[in-house]
């Protein structure tokens, strides 16, 4: 009797089911006739990866020959924000809508320039730094999701 117990339930499935009102549902049993949106048995849902570096993971860092401090322009070195934002400029390219806040911080770190804190709809601009040279990164959000990803290459000067 146990055995048949644990294989029941075992076995159980994921259906996704419409309902009267238009709206969706997912549920264990079969749906109704008719109703059927989805047998995630039969139609196994698809996985999409997105690469994502853990923000606080150590960034190796080569030294160089000679003090690069010294040698480098002022423009050639990272400002001190960059360094303290956190998150890495590279992933500013892998961006897309339907994200919060929270995570876009996460990825890429604080913006260099924001506008519209408190309001419906914000605006957050990265400016170019060596991972992500002469790109200038907008992003526009609304209700803390971001709607909006824009990208322009800005000349040197």
């Amino acid at each position: 009797m146990l055995l048949v117990a644990c294989a029941s339930v075992a076995s159980a499935g994921v259906y996704k089911c419409a309902r009267d009102d238009g709206t969706v549902m997912y549920q264990e049993d079969p749906c109704p006739p008719g109703k059927e949106l989805r047998d995630f048995e039969r139609e196994p849902a698809s996985l999409s990866v997105i690469p994502f570096r853990i923000p606080n993971e150590p960034v190796e860092r080569t030294p160089s020959p000679r003090n690069a401090a010294s040698s480098a322009s002022k423009s050639d070195r990272p400002s001190r924000k960059s360094d303290e934002r956190g998150g890495s400029a590279a992933e500013r390219k892998f961006l897309v809508p339907g994200i919060g806040e929270g995570e876009v911080v996460a990825r890429i770190g604080r913006p260099d320039v924001s506008s519209g804190a408190g309001r419906k709809t914000m605006r957050w601009t990265y400016l170019p730094v060596p991972d992500d040279p002469q790109t200038v990164t907008t992003l526009t959000f609304e209700l803390g999701r971001l709607v909006q990803v824009e990208r322009k290459v800005v000349p040197k000067p």
